[in-house]
């Protein structure tokens, strides 16, 4: 069976080119820079895992065959690579894997960011959260105030009724956008071809008034830049330390 046959249940952005992280990304892809012990990308895929994903597509670019030649080892999720030539961004790297996604709902996260769970894993909340006859987007949100080495102005405005309202022209928003995410596939009709960042579905969704937002109760980490990772590093391991103790507790594994 081709990777073209192949119908993935979830999707990983791993083709930015990192340059923040610079140096360390002179040689490495961020995706597989190590926090806590092991890449980004692995902490991702092994949360899909964890809610049942079976197969994913992972795109490519940046030191591409590093990020093909890490996943080729993975047994679960199965991964179906999707190499970009060009850098297509997140809206044309969604774009080009569709035909290898779910034709109903899309869950994509970006391969480079790290979160502690909460009372129920994140990407759990999202797939029972999503309601598709009155969603097109569910994106997962945290406070500006605790998002550990986050220092923007925020994303977002979460309504009552759960939906979201961009920040505009307002100073500040209390949500930043965490890079996880449930995508209706129609959203990219009449996208443009190559590359575009996913705000164009963002807007078709909120104009729409069909753009929702949930909040995640874990930890949430932005690791932007060497210093942020040396800095987060103790910091995670105590996080990761208190969620292990909480899954010990409810009996988790």
């Amino acid at each position: 069976m081709s990777a073209e046959q192949i119908t993935a249940q979830a999707m990983v952005l791993a083709a930015g080119l990192g340059k923040r992280m610079r140096p360390i990304t002179d040689a490495t892809p961020k995706p597989l820079i190590p926090v806590a012990g092991k890449p980004m990308l692995d902490h991702v895929l092994d949360k899909l895992a964890r809610a049942g994903v079976q197969q994913a597509v992972v795109n490519s670019h940046y030191l591409g065959q590093q990020i093909i030649d890490h996943v080729a080892t993975r047994d679960v999720p199965a991964i179906v690579t999707s190499p970009e030539v060009d850098l297509l961004e997140t809206g044309g790297g969604v774009k080009k894997a569709l035909s290898k996604l779910d034709p109903d709902a899309v869950l994509i996260a970006n391969a480079d960011v790290f979160w502690t769970e909460g009372r129920e894993p994140l990407f759990d909340r999202l797939i029972n959260a999503f309601d598709p006859d009155h969603m097109d987007a569910l994106l997962a949100l945290y406070p500006v105030a605790n998002g550990y080495g986050y220092d923007g102005a925020g994303d977002f405005f979460w309504q009552v009724d759960g939906r979201l309202k961009r920040r505009g022209d307002a100073p500040s928003a209390p949500y930043f956008f965490t890079g996880v995410q449930v995508l209706a596939p129609h959203l990219f009709e009449d996208t443009p071809d190559g590359a575009f960042s996913l705000n164009v579905v963002y807007d078709k969704a909120l104009a729409a008034g069909r753009c929702y937002g949930l909040v995640h109760d874990g930890g949430y980490f932005h690791i932007g830049t060497p210093q942020a990772l040396s800095d987060s590093e103790p910091v995670i391991a105590k996080a990761l330390e208190i969620e292990r103790a909480k899954k010990a507790r409810s009996g988790g594994t």
